[in-house]
């Protein structure tokens, strides 16, 4: 049937769209499904359309085993399926925006920059969030570049998701060590851990892993050599200062 029916779509299609939809699904389910898994997420959608049969194939779970997003707002749309059979996913943000708005302490942004960061810095742990609920057995998560981000975030789906593997957090500016010492206490199943260009982790966090559970594959490109955050005392003014001694002179 596969062979066959592949044979006909190397003809020429003619006709309207319905036809070409009708030649289409005279393949089987694991054609159709092999055929999809060369379409990105929109592409799949968009095909989806066409037909319920169709749609039928999108939603099937078989086909959404690996999902990646190279930006934030990729997250909003509902071109993909969130479920069981998700394995491996990857949250990739390679932006200016990340070294320019996010990775900075938010004690120093300035009300522009806080107002960019508010339209999408929920984004990700929303995401996360429902990956922990609906994704129990997922194997790898790789975020680069989610600078909003927390310990908490990432500890939720250790917990939740307890076949995880591997985790690769980069140039993830709110990690911290409590993260690791979660991720020994939680993470069962965990191999490998790659924490880099990550600044608030330090050498004290990384011996910690290491001493705890030396079977575990650790990597902690430049992060512990970076200058964590601190926030600076309020300074008080010279004069207030000065009143005080007096009052108490």
């Amino acid at each position: 049937m596969c062979k066959a029916s592949s044979m006909r779509l190397r003809r020429p299609l003619r006709g309207s769209g319905d036809e070409r939809t009708m030649e289409l699904i005279l393949l089987n389910r694991e054609c159709l499904l092999h055929l999809f898994s060369f379409l990105d997420k929109d592409s799949r959608r968009s095909l989806s359309l066409t037909c319920i049969a169709l749609r039928d194939v999108f939603l099937d779970p078989r086909l959404w085993r690996l999902l990646s997003f190279s930006s934030l707002s990729q997250l909003r749309r509902d071109n993909f399926v969130l479920g069981p059979s998700l394995r491996h996913l990857s949250i990739c943000w390679y932006s200016s925006r990340v070294l320019q708005v996010c990775n900075i302490e938010d004690w120093m942004k300035s009300s522009f920059q806080k107002d960019i960061c508010s339209k999408h810095d929920t984004l990700v742990s929303t995401f996360l969030a429902r990956v922990c609920r609906t994704c129990p057995n997922l194997l790898s998560l790789k975020l680069s570049g989610c600078g909003h981000i927390t310990d908490q975030d990432v500890i939720l789906l250790l917990e939740k998701c307890r076949k995880l593997h591997h985790l690769h957090l980069e140039n993830c500016a709110r990690i911290t060590d409590r993260l690791l010492d979660r991720a020994v206490a939680h993470g069962t199943s965990l191999e490998e851990v790659k924490v880099d260009f990550c600044r608030n982790i330090t050498k004290e966090g990384l011996r910690f892993v290491r001493e705890k559970k030396p079977e575990l594959k650790l990597s902690a490109v430049r992060s512990a050599d970076m200058i964590p955050d601190s926030k600076p005392e309020e300074k008080v003014p010279l004069r207030r200062t000065l009143q005080k001694l007096l009052e108490f002179s």
